[in-house]
């Protein structure tokens, strides 16, 4: 007889019935080895292994050639959610195409990132779309369902939204905690992930490193009490890499790793991503806590049972029914004619004083350390086509129109015995560079040692030399490959790019008595001379043996420059960064400046030849002295097509559409603090920043123009209903984006000088009209009530604005609304919980409990002060009483009046969590602002009235 159909097996039964029954069948045991990201077999059952995670976030990643997209800010350049929709299309179909020839190519995608770009010195700014939550949730949206795919039971592949939460900083990225107050939290930080999940197309989230008023994320009460409730969908929480050991190793919030591991189970994490491949410390630390009575079997089911339900959508125990599972689409035409697409509607034209677009007959020089760079980051695919700016002008223009100067300096570096360093010729093939081979993590990738090591003759070999900023150097010898160091230590021309986890291709020069010492980044240690060849020292201890190098000098990069100027109709300078230096993963910029180096060239150009177009390729905004320039580009790193793409719009075939996605800053010292995540005190981003901006949030400038007209708004019921008519006023066909602000006339509270509610990226021929209209739901103009912890809708006057971007404001109305108005804190029957301010200065939020809530404390055991508007104290307080723990002092007072009252523990408490309450004597009657002072290593969580 034939075994029945087990119900797991059954295709007609519901997703929620068949994880019960394959729940029920499966051992504590086998459970457990689920929660490691590469969970194994179940033989018994038929079931097959499986693994959380395979990075797409602009094209399949770090499994071999794929089509590779614009970054993610580029993405969100384009402002076009349709566009976005068809690249997360092609990346799915691609994941499911190479996953059938190579089972390690995963569906459970960790894409895209959702971190807002609150800050542009964010080293990993290119990973994320915008600053403003209603235009990340929206890019974001858009590439969920692309990627999720459209049937209504299974999904192409399964989205995870990065990186849960408040995730700005690589600095001290696994110990710093990001200070969120409930405004900022609810406004701005949760606001794209929750628009974002419900949409639907969301199977999961990641937490960050970072950690959260005090609390690491993968502890986050978030998850449940936010995340959770916004889909009835189940959510896939995967741990970042490493993360769960970080719980005690670098944050020492726990002292095991039991501990750790069950708290963060418990607080939602499903999939623990640590260890590389290897389970066993994982299933041991829960088997451990299981035993401890950490956890219960029940929490692992919650968690397995999660993991369970996107694999089930992800159509594993369905395969006859799964309607992608003979997807094959990889590199198509329509693959690459989208790639072109998409980088085409990335480029953002910044300024235009009729330079652009060139004649067609013009002679073009293009200059600039990426004038002849196709630049991949971390999170790319490695590269089936490629197109470089250079490229693309040869192709546009002829390549007896185009004339080129990279603008390096070449040098030679004499040693102390009067050498040169040398590079041995070699036959082989060129090297694969970190990062380009199919793998799992490409972090684990090494570096060549089976090509010679450098040596030294009496004519050494000239290199080029590129200073990316902050003395950090690279140098590449005259065929192509970048000198670098292996594990071997030696000093090789092996790489054909910059790259890997730990770049091993950069260098410092340190001036050294009549020369420089050259100190390999990578290992930190100096190179030297030796009779086997260059290498570092082996050894920290060994820097007074390194080599010291003279610098001779054959050419300074500007000189190739100039002469290439000099000759041209028109130059284009193409500048920027390199994903892997100054700015990336692990590492925040340190400034909004070009690199001296690059200014150089800029400079030498504009000399030499006044028709100079700056083209700024790179993953984050810079501060760049426009003023002198005719015309100015901005694009992200723009994939395969980007050399095509730069050179149709240079030339006109495409007119620029490009919006920027964040505010460009003219200067440093208009930024805050790159830890301060208060949005709202600290006037950040293009909704509170008073000051003058380079370039505004949604600038972009085209080669035709459009008016605007015939504004109507009317308020209903549930909605703003927003129409307006857009018209290309000029002669050539091309986009526009209409965008659509509001801003409170009369805020009760601090609100944002402009917020973005709606946006439309919409093609027009010439003299054409397009009618824009929006629904504006009425509870986009809601704020998050402090006073009353929720959500209110302020009634009053807001304007709507209407333009083409944040400040090019066309026209503008005012509609009134009807809302709930605003009542004083009932601090009488409630009290206050500290985070709840409205205004704060020199304080932190942090963990009031390992697992929940938050208490203010001052900076390092300073002093702080909170304010409480409008506290209602009805017909009188006698009393108060603080709830804190630590050491310190809690003073009152009423509106600008002196300190009535001061509160300290009697003694200090034994931890920051160990709470206890202070009474004293307090005197107040009608409605005040409250302020509260701190002093000292101490935690107020809670503020209650008696009387």
């Amino acid at each position: 007889m034939t075994a029945p159909t087990p119900p797991f097996r059954d295709p007609h039964l519901p997703f929620a019935k068949r994880v019960d029954d394959l729940m029920s069948r499966l051992t504590l045991d086998e459970k457990t080895a689920f929660l490691h990201q590469f969970a194994p077999a179940v033989e018994r059952l038929g079931i097959a292994a499986f693994r959380t995670g395979q990075e797409a976030l602009h094209g399949v990643a770090w499994m071999g050639p794929a089509t590779v997209f614009p970054q993610a800010v580029g993405l969100g350049a384009t402002w076009n959610e349709d566009l976005v929709h068809r690249v997360g299309e092609a990346v799915s179909k691609e994941a499911r195409a190479m996953r059938a020839r190579d089972e390690r190519v995963g569906l459970n995608v960790w894409s895209p990132t959702v971190n807002l770009l609150r800050h542009p010195l964010w080293g990993r700014n290119e990973e994320g779309y915008s600053e403003d939550p209603k235009l990340t949730s929206a890019i974001a949206t858009a590439y969920t369902r692309g990627l999720r795919g459209d049937h209504p039971v299974y999904w192409r592949t399964a989205p995870v939204l990065k990186h849960w939460l408040a995730h700005n900083n690589e600095t001290a990225r696994d110990t710093s905690s990001s200070s969120v107050r409930p405004r900022v939290l609810h406004e701005y930080d949760l606001r794209a992930f929750r628009e974002t999940v419900e949409a639907g197309a969301v199977a999961g989230v990641m937490p960050a490193y970072n950690l959260v008023n005090g609390r690491p994320n993968h502890l986050s009460p978030h998850l449940g009490r936010h995340l959770r409730t916004w889909t009835e969908e189940d959510l896939l929480v995967c741990s970042d890499a490493g993360a769960p050991s970080n719980l005690v190793d670098s944050e020492h919030y726990f002292d095991t790793h039991e501990e750790a591991t069950a708290a963060a189970l418990r607080a939602g994490v499903d999939s623990f991503t640590d260890h590389g491949t290897d389970p066993s410390k994982i299933v041991a630390r829960v088997r451990g806590a299981l035993e401890q009575g950490l956890l219960t079997e029940a929490d692992v089911d919650a968690a397995v049972r999660r993991q369970l339900s996107v694999r089930f959508r992800l159509g594993e125990f369905d395969p006859e029914h799964d309607p992608y599972a003979d997807v094959r689409d990889f590199d198509t035409p329509e693959h690459r004619a989208l790639a072109r697409e998409a980088a085409e509607q990335a480029v953002v034209l910044l300024k235009n004083d009729g330079l652009l677009p060139s004649a067609p007959d013009a002679r073009v020089a293009v200059v600039g350390l990426l004038a002849d760079e196709c630049k991949l980051d971390w999170y790319s695919g490695t590269l089936i086509h490629r197109s470089t700016p250079l490229e693309g002008l040869y192709e546009r223009f002829g390549a007896d129109r185009v004339s080129f100067a990279e603008g390096v300096d070449r040098v030679r570096l004499r040693t102390s015995d009067g050498t040169f360093l040398h590079v041995l010729p070699s036959d082989d093939a060129p090297a694969e560079g970190p990062g380009t081979e199919a793998a799992l993590d490409p972090a684990l990738l090494a570096g060549r040692t089976d090509l010679p090591p450098l040596t030294t003759d009496a004519a050494g070999t000239e290199l080029a030399l590129v200073d990316w900023g902050e003395g950090v150097l690279t140098l590449r010898a005259p065929d192509g490959r970048y000198l670098s160091v292996a594990e071997d230590g030696f000093v090789r021309a092996a790489a054909d790019q910059p790259g890997g986890w730990v770049v091993q291709e950069t260098f410092r020069l340190e001036p050294h008595g009549d020369g420089h010492l050259l100190r390999h980044t990578g290992t930190g240690r100096l190179v030297q001379v030796a009779a086997d060849g260059v290498k570092v020292a082996a050894a920290d201890g060994d820097d007074p043996d390194g080599e010291v190098f003279g610098l001779v000098v054959a050419e300074r990069g500007e000189e190739a420059v100039s002469r290439a100027a000099a000759e041209a109709d028109l130059v284009v300078v193409v500048a920027g960064n390199d994903p892997h230096i100054n700015g990336r993963e692990t590492e925040d910029r340190t400034t909004l400046r070009l690199p001296a180096h690059q200014e150089r060239l800029l400079r030498a150009a504009r000399a030499a030849n006044p028709a100079t177009v700056l083209a700024l390729v790179s993953a984050y905004p810079y501060a760049v002295d426009v003023e002198a320039l005719p015309a100015v580009l901005w694009t992200a790193h723009g994939g395969q097509a980007a050399g095509t793409a730069l050179a149709r719009v240079l030339a006109g075939d495409v007119s620029p559409a490009g919006r920027l996605p964040q505010t460009w800053y003219a200067d440093d010292a208009d930024l805050p603090a790159l830890l301060d995540y208060d949005v709202i005190g600290g006037r950040q981003t293009y909704l509170y920043f008073e000051g003058t901006p380079l370039f505004p949030f949604g600038h972009g400038l085209s080669y035709t123009s459009f008016g605007y007209a015939d504004l109507t708004a009317e308020v209903g019921e549930e909605a703003v209903s927003v129409s307006f008519t857009v018209t290309n006023t000029g002669e050539v066909a091309a986009d526009e984006v209409a965008q659509l602000y509001v801003r409170a006339e009369s805020p009760s509270v601090p609100r944002p000088r402009r917020a973005l509610l709606a946006h439309r990226r919409l093609p027009l021929a010439p003299g054409a009209s397009a009618r824009v209209s929006f629904d504006v739901p009425l509870s986009a103009l809601a704020f998050w009530d402090v006073a009353q912890g929720r959500w209110r809708l302020e009634p009053g006057a807001y304007a709507l604005l209407v333009g083409a971007s944040s400040e090019d404001v066309r026209l503008s109305t005012t509609v009134t609304v009807d809302g709930e108005p605003a009542a004083p804190r009932p601090v009488r029957e409630r009290g206050l919980d500290a985070a709840d301010f409205d205004e704060q200065s020199g304080t932190e939020i942090v963990d009031r409990t390992r697992t929940t809530g938050d208490a203010v404390t001052p900076v390092a055991g300073g002093t702080g002060e909170l304010v409480y508007r409008a506290c209602d104290f009805g017909s009188g307080a006698t009393g108060v009483t603080v709830s804190v723990a630590g050491e310190g002092t809690v003073e009152l007072a009423l509106d600008g009046g002196p300190w009535t009252a001061a509160l300290s523990p009697a003694a200090p408490t034994a931890g920051p969590y160990d709470y206890v309450e202070v009474d004293g004597a307090f005197t107040a009657g009608g409605v005040h602002d409250l302020r509260v002072g701190l002093r000292g290593s101490l935690r107020l969580a809670h503020v209650g009235f008696t009387g």
